[in-house]
């Protein structure tokens, strides 16, 4: 934990689609992309951006990581559908986690963290969340922010210039 009560990214798990667990301590010093996705959103094309960007800045230390939602009737509610889906339609090989909710009493942790962070949650489908190498928040995206768009590839090479603490 850093100093004082702040929390860190690192502390977070999420289920993963797979079985298993997501852990963020796993990925301490990597730069965090986080997006909640959803398999039937007109947003959804955005899955091949999320791909590329992932992998083209991996070497760099950045990773994607998808969190299928539910919270905007817009998702398959079982993770098979889902991981099936992302991989025979968009080749998916980043992370993903198993299908959670993003926002409101019942959200993850990571995102109940943000909310009270950031004074943020996701408003729909395809929000991100880019968190720096020091597991801080460094920005919030909406939906309209595409992946290869100026504003979120700017920010995310800023994250990646940084130096792991």
């Amino acid at each position: 934990m850093a100093a004082g009560n702040e929390k860190l990214a690192w502390e977070f798990v999420f289920p993963e689609i797979e079985g298993g667990t997501l852990d963020f301590r796993a990925l301490a010093g990597r730069v965090l992309l986080v997006v909640n996705t959803a398999s039937f959103c007109g947003y959804t094309h955005q899955y091949e951006g999320l791909r590329k960007l992932h992998s083209a800045r991996s070497a760099e230390g950045l990773t994607v990581i998808g969190v299928p939602s539910q919270d905007f009737n817009q998702e398959s509610p079982d993770n098979k559908t889902v991981k099936t889906f992302c991989e025979t339609q968009f080749g998916i090989d980043f992370p993903l986690a198993g299908v959670s909710h993003v926002k409101g009493p019942s959200a993850a942790p990571f995102y109940a963290w943000v909310r009270d962070a950031a004074g943020w949650e996701p408003r729909w489908n395809f929000n991100k969340v880019l968190i720096g190498r020091d597991g801080r928040i460094a920005g919030t995206f909406g939906a309209g922010d595409e992946p290869a768009g100026a504003k979120l590839t700017g920010a995310v090479g800023a994250a990646l210039a940084k130096p792991a603490p």
